[in-house]
């Protein structure tokens, strides 16, 4: 959560959800998404801001979608090609479209199969980023499903005892429905901190905490505007789940991030580790994402009112279990985004200094006159 960020910034401005939502399905549209397309992107998008993940939100709508679709490495429109399928399973090019309209229809699709046989899988080959991992487990936690996502992305973390950049941060997400107000989601990288946090940081003007980065000869790094400028070159890398070496377990979260690697590929023939760059020759191509998407119906197995129950049980006890001196709550998955909505979903999303610059260019650009921010 990055709320302490928003907190210190004062040039931070609030815009209200459905302004924000309706502005980024009209950049999207603007840029050629068709319009059911451009409304789940800025939905997913959306989403994000709203569970105060700030760092996926719309942070990331002029780096990650509309500069790329403006210089022609990705494209607006999704051709979604079933390649292989079976009863319980299916294989999808999405030959670089849209990763939000690609991801939504493959967990729709591993859903459907789960709805009849009680349990889908689907894979993903040539996608683009899909925004926050959590958003398609929470599609499935919401119909009384189990839910699980993950996907692998640029190569950015340095394996266990190694300081190149090999494979990305590579998120899991896990959703379990539950009879409270908000579903169990466990949805975050597998290295020690997501570049997207780098990015809030960056935006911040502020340095990043020891451990999450290291140079070419081991050392930890906080410098977070040149970590963004070297990463890309090689010169820099952050680190596993766990932090470097094993004594805090740096070695499980390596692991884990290959899991992902591995599921994101090696299922549906797709591109892993350098070959996901985005780059040839120094020019800018499709990254080629890879995803993976799991649906379990759990009336397949048990009462989903009994699952949900118990499920709430065990969150409820362990927050009611005793607390460590100088702490007075224990949280739960889920439970951080779903305040950060209690709190935001009056005040909108906070927009700072340099996402107001972006705003203004993607409007100015894409001529949405009807716009005017209270930022102006």
């Amino acid at each position: 959560m990055d709320e302490d960020l928003v907190a210190s910034d004062e040039t931070v401005v609030w815009i209200e959800f459905d302004t924000m939502e309706a502005f980024m399905r009209d950049v999207f549209v603007g840029l050629g998404v068709p319009d059911e397309d451009a409304r789940i992107c800025a939905d997913v998008v959306i989403t994000a801001d709203k569970r105060g993940i700030d760092s996926h939100g719309i942070g990331r709508m002029k780096p990650f979608y509309y500069d790329r679709i403006v210089s022609g490495v990705q494209k607006p429109r999704t051709d979604f090609e079933v390649i292989r399928e079976g009863p319980t399973t299916a294989v999808i090019d999405g030959h670089d479209g849209m990763g939000q309209v690609i991801a939504h229809r493959a967990m729709a699709l591993a859903m459907e199969k789960a709805r009849k046989l009680g349990m889908g899988m689907t894979v993903v080959k040539n996608s683009w980023h899909y925004g926050i991992a959590g958003y398609y487990p929470l599609m499935a936690a919401a119909e009384d499903m189990i839910g699980i996502s993950g996907t692998n992305a640029r190569p950015l973390i340095a394996p266990t005892f190694g300081v190149q950049p090999m494979y990305g941060t590579n998120p899991l997400a896990i959703g379990l429905p539950s009879d409270e107000d908000f579903p169990f989601v466990i949805d975050c990288a597998t290295s020690a901190t997501q570049r997207g946090k780098l990015e809030v940081y960056d935006r911040a003007n502020r340095d990043i905490p020891e451990g999450w980065a290291i140079g070419q000869g081991g050392e930890s790094r906080i410098d977070t505007r040149g970590l963004l400028e070297d990463f890309p070159k090689g010169m820099a890398a952050m680190t596993p789940l766990g932090g470097v070496g094993e004594l805090q377990g740096g070695h499980k979260g390596y692991g884990y991030g290959i899991v992902v690697e591995i599921l994101s590929s090696a299922l549906q023939g797709g591109a892993y580790l350098h070959a996901l760059s985005g780059l040839d020759d120094g020019e800018k191509v499709p990254c080629h994402l890879g995803h993976f998407f799991m649906a379990v119906d759990v009336g397949a197995f048990t009462d989903p009112d009994r699952f949900k129950s118990t499920v709430g049980d065990i969150l409820r006890q362990l927050r009611s279990s005793k607390k460590a001196p100088g702490h007075n709550r224990i949280y739960t998955a889920g439970e951080k985004e779903y305040l950060a909505y209690l709190s935001r979903k009056d005040r909108g999303v906070p927009v700072n200094g340099p996402l107001q610059k972006d705003m203004i260019i993607m409007r100015d650009e894409l001529g949405l006159e009807k716009y005017t921010f209270p930022f102006e």
